[in-house]
């Protein structure tokens, strides 16, 4: 079931807050409660049990591994590199089933004993916000490892290896299918064009998990989350155009730069809606051609994000509305023609979608309980899940152990604190969802 509050007091907003988090956690604890006789079987199992004792003895050579492929460059729709070399450390984990799909993803497929099993696809992202000049050198300074995306999405890539090396020399056998994939530009203005072809190739994908990032350091102690509804986002591109000229003979000329001025002042005093939550910004604006011009062309980009697709809407209708009226207002203020507005969509990716109470979310907060952790929380997030969830197929996008923080940055940070959970967690959660030969059965059904 949803869980779901209403408050309409004001002064009983914290306690409903409270409430709805309460709510969630014990929600989230009897969803996991519903698999703990699918993880008790599993875990009592001699191969499971080895496995996962892998998992924890090999965390070094994890780390060492996510260094690797961290200092590997890999900046969105530049990842062949990064590319190759995961496909070599595919082969050598056994693999034969391996392919590069046309827009670059790398996929291979570890077939399941059962023509009649689902097939799950185990996902993380080959790319970077990072240019391709960035120094991608990682150093150890204390017990925390700086490197730029060491986190998002290095240690995803590892961990799916990972599992995969556990898999295979533990002789684990699913029921259904396991696709392996390292998807392409799922980062910025990538739009997300890795996972949508692989949707947009294949029919026969039943459920979708994402690795992406680590745990956050700003969570309690034990405390983790997992991604199991969409976050969706576009963004424009608006470029005003005017007529230009002399800054002093032209003077009274339209001037495209005061015209986005215009917009982004609208756009700023726009209020967007708190629940549910909606967020804009103008992140990028450029224009002008000399310090003596009146400006021939400017350009501006934005961000607008939203958990609901009806609020993300709303808001983008009364932006674009803005540009235009700003368009219009720059030419009347000097008794000429609007200065033209043309935008563009630089990136879709759908709202919406998803719940905390799936399936997926449940095993994977089941998995964690079976591990001795506390219960994850569900939350939204804006990743290659978003695609899948838009569609109706079964995901979610989880930690891949240890926790980091300022992702997208060159300060970005990993820490290997019980870095092993992720990749254990990972495994048992397939497991579940796939099934194992000799059972249990798998819980993710088949959607053909």
């Amino acid at each position: 079931m949803a869980v779901v509050t209403s408050c309409s007091v004001k002064f009983a907003s914290v306690v409903c807050l409270l409430s709805a988090v309460f709510a969630f956690v014990a929600h989230a604890a009897d969803a996991a409660s519903k698999h703990q006789a699918v993880f008790k079987t599993l875990s009592s199992k001699p191969a499971v049990k080895a496995a996962l004792e892998q998992i924890r003895r090999e965390d070094e050579r994890t780390l060492r591994e996510q260094i690797e492929i961290s200092e590997i460059p890999a900046p969105s729709r530049k990842e062949e590199v990064r590319a190759k070399d995961y496909l070599r450390r595919l082969h050598e984990l056994g693999l034969t089933e391996i392919a590069t799909d046309s827009e670059g993803n790398v996929i291979a497929r570890r077939p399941g004993t059962s023509r009649n099993g689902p097939t799950l696809v185990l996902a993380a992202h080959l790319d970077t916000v990072f240019s391709p000049d960035t120094d991608v050198k990682v150093r150890k300074e204390g017990n925390r490892y700086h490197g730029a995306g060491i986190s998002d999405d290095a240690r995803g890539l590892t961990v799916l290896l990972t599992v995969l090396r556990s898999m295979q020399e533990n002789k684990l056998r699913t029921q259904g299918d396991v696709l392996f994939v390292a998807t392409v530009g799922e980062e910025g203005l990538g739009n997300l064009r890795g996972v949508k072809a692989l949707f947009r190739d294949r029919k026969d994908i039943d459920g979708f998990i994402s690795v992406d990032g680590t745990d956050s350091p700003r969570l309690p102690a034990g405390e983790s989350e997992v991604v199991a509804r969409a976050v969706g986002s576009h963004r424009w591109q608006i470029t005003f155009t005017g007529p230009g000229g002399h800054s002093y003979e032209n003077f009274g000329t339209p001037s495209a730069v005061h015209a986005m001025g215009r917009a982004i002042s609208a756009i700023s005093d726009l209020q967007a809606p708190t629940e549910p939550k909606t967020t804009f910004t103008v992140s990028i604006v450029s224009g002008g051609t000399a310090i003596n011009a009146i400006a021939e062309e400017a350009q501006l980009q934005l961000d607008i994000r939203s958990e609901s697709a009806s609020a993300l809407a709303a808001l983008e209708e009364q932006i674009l509305a803005a540009a235009e009226r700003a368009g219009a207002e720059e030419g009347k203020r000097w008794g000429a023609a609007p200065v033209k507005v043309e935008r563009t969509l630089l990136g879709d990716r759908p709202a919406g979608a998803g719940s905390s109470d799936s399936l997926m979310a449940s095993t994977w907060i089941g998995a964690m309980v079976a591990l001795g952790q506390k219960p994850p929380m569900p939350v939204a997030g804006s990743t290659d899940s978003n695609v899948p969830l838009g569609l109706g197929i079964p995901a979610i996008t989880a930690s891949g152990g240890g926790i980091g923080d300022k992702a997208h940055s060159l300060n970005e940070w990993y820490e290997p604190v019980n870095a092993w959970l992720g990749p254990q967690g990972l495994l048992l959660t397939t497991l579940a969802l796939a099934g194992i030969e000799g059972g249990p059965q798998p819980l993710l059904p088949r959607r053909r």
